[in-house]
C-alpha cells in the first residue's frame, strides 16, 4: 500500500466528513443525513445509503471541464457513484437504519490512481461518523453498520502482481482490478479485466491475496480514524 492518511471532521456542516489520502490520490468524503427515502422504499421502514462522485477540474494533469457545464454526468461518473452506493449498502443493516437516507458525496481533489477505491474507503468513514451522531442522539438504538467497507486496486504490472496501483502503473498494467471487501472478509464486488494481456487462475489468486492484505490495512486505518 501507498501511504494512507484519514483526517476526520474536515467540513463544518456535514454530519460526517473526512479527507482520505492514499498516495497522491486525495478525496474529500461527506455524509449527509436526510429524513426521507427514495419513493420505491417509502413506507417500508428501510433506510437508504446512496453516493455521488465527482472530480475537480485540476484533480488531474490537465484541466477537465466541470460536468455541470455539459448539462449531464459522464458515463464513468455515473458508474462510479453507483458502485460506491452499492458497496456502502453492503455493510449496512437497512432495517436498523430506519426510514432515512444518508448521501455520501465523494469529491476527488487530486487523482493519482484508485480514486473510486479511495472514495469507497473514505466514504465509509464519513458514513460511520454520521451514524455515530444518530446513535448519540438516540435517533436509532441499534448500530446499522455491520462491518467496515474498503476497496483497493490490484493489477499485473510488468508481469508481477502488485497492490494499490498509482496512475503510472495503472495506465501500463496488463491486468487491472478493483476489489471491494467488508472488514469481515466478505467480498462485495470484484472488477478485474485484461488490459492487453490475459491472466491465469493463479494470478487471480495472487491479486485476491493482495487485495485482502490491502483491505485489512485500510480497515485498520478506518477504525483508527473513527476511534
Amino acid at each position: 500500500m501507498r501511504e494512507v492518511s484519514i483526517e476526520t471532521g474536515v467540513t463544518k456542516h456535514a454530519e460526517g466528513s473526512c479527507l482520505i489520502k492514499i498516495g497522491g490520490t486525495h478525496v474529500i468524503c461527506t455524509a449527509s443525513l436526510e429524513p426521507r427515502v427514495p419513493p420505491f422504499i417509502k413506507g417500508s421502514g428501510l433506510g437508504w445509503v446512496t453516493a455521488e462522485y465527482g472530480m475537480l477540474p485540476r484533480s488531474t494533469g490537465s484541466r477537465m471541464r466541470r460536468e455541470a457545464t455539459t448539462g449531464k454526468q459522464g458515463g464513468r461518473t455515473v458508474e462510479i457513484q453507483r458502485l460506491i452506493g452499492r458497496a456502502l449498502r453492503a455493510g449496512v443493516d437497512r432495517n436498523a437504519l430506519g426510514e432515512r437516507q444518508i448521501t455520501v458525496d465523494c469529491d476527488v481533489i487530486q487523482a493519482d490512481g484508485g480514486t473510486r477505491c479511495a472514495a469507497i474507503t473514505g466514504g465509509w468513514v464519513a458514513l460511520r461518523l454520521a451514524v455515530n451522531k444518530l446513535l448519540k442522539a438516540r435517533d436509532i438504538v441499534t448500530d446499522p453498520l455491520v462491518s467496515p467497507v474498503a476497496a483497493v486496486s490490484c493489477g499485473i504490472y510488468a508481469g508481477q502482481a502488485i497492490l494499490d496501483l498509482d496512475y503510472a502503473e495503472d495506465s501500463e498494467a496488463g491486468v487491472d482490478g478493483n476489489f471491494i471487501l467488508r472488514g469481515d472478509g466478505a467480498l462485495i464486488e470484484v472488477q478485474t479485466s485484461a488490459e492487453g494481456s490475459v491472466f491465469s487462475r493463479d494470478q487471480m489468486t495472487q491479486l485476491m491475496d493482495l487485495a485482502e492484505k490491502g483491505v485489512s490495512e485500510l480497515v485498520a486505518a478506518q477504525k483508527a480514524a473513527c476511534a
